[in-house]
């Protein structure tokens, strides 16, 4: 019984090494800061919670990555994905109304009201709004993960670390979450090649904003 222990315990360790490994891999060479980062034509703002209709300390700094990132001239559009039904509000209507509060034209934000999850943002990203290349912003421990979704989904992506505000107590417990549980189901959607939990037709209104003026 405990030689069976053991070797579920050692093939777990195998498996999770693995996937942590397997997601450096795929995003090595694909990540810097904001003003290291290359152009492309949109950058995708991953969704966080929020408070009262405002974006908390996570997802500020996202959105101000952002901000500086297309005043720099490194990104034309941006794709802010997230829960439109979250269990703390809107996060697509909170992310929008920051960006135009920071002076980014209406016209040139994209909201994807179904990114629940980093994996059906990447997914939704290049089959519903046709986006093959892209950065991509969030906290540094989350960026490989997020980086290595998009390229599997087929996007050419490049992660940029973002500013995060937030109490250290706050920070230790997200960045465990993502290496415990968040990587390792990232690396099983990749194995899986799943559908987003909502799929809907392709839509231009990516390429519409890009085309703004």
């Amino acid at each position: 019984m405990k030689r069976w222990i053991v070797s579920l315990v050692a093939l777990g360790l195998v498996v999770y090494v693995g996937t942590i490994v397997w997601i450096s891999i795929a995003s090595a060479g694909h990540t810097s800061d904001v003003a290291d980062a290359p152009e492309a034509p949109v950058v995708i703002v991953l969704g966080a919670q929020i408070k009262d209709g405002k974006p908390m300390a996570f997802l500020r700094g996202r959105l101000d990555a952002a901000v500086q990132l297309v005043e720099d001239g490194k990104a034309r559009a941006v794709l802010v994905s997230g829960d439109a039904n979250g269990a703390s509000g809107d996060e697509i209507a909170a992310m929008t109304n920051y960006l135009v509060e920071q002076g980014i034209d209406e016209r040139r934000i994209v909201g994807d009201p179904y990114g629940l999850d980093t994996y059906d943002t990447c997914f939704r990203a290049i089959h519903t709004y046709g986006i093959a290349d892209a950065l991509i912003v969030t906290q540094g421990y989350h960026v490989p993960r997020a980086v290595a979704l998009c390229r599997d989904a087929g996007i050419n992506a490049h992660g940029v670390n973002s500013d995060c505000g937030c109490a250290t107590p706050t920070l230790v417990k997200n960045a465990a979450r993502e290496w415990i549980l968040a990587k390792p189901k990232a690396a099983l959607d990749m194995l899986w090649g799943r559908d987003a939990k909502v799929t809907t037709p392709r839509e231009d209104s990516v390429q519409l904003a890009l085309n703004v003026q």
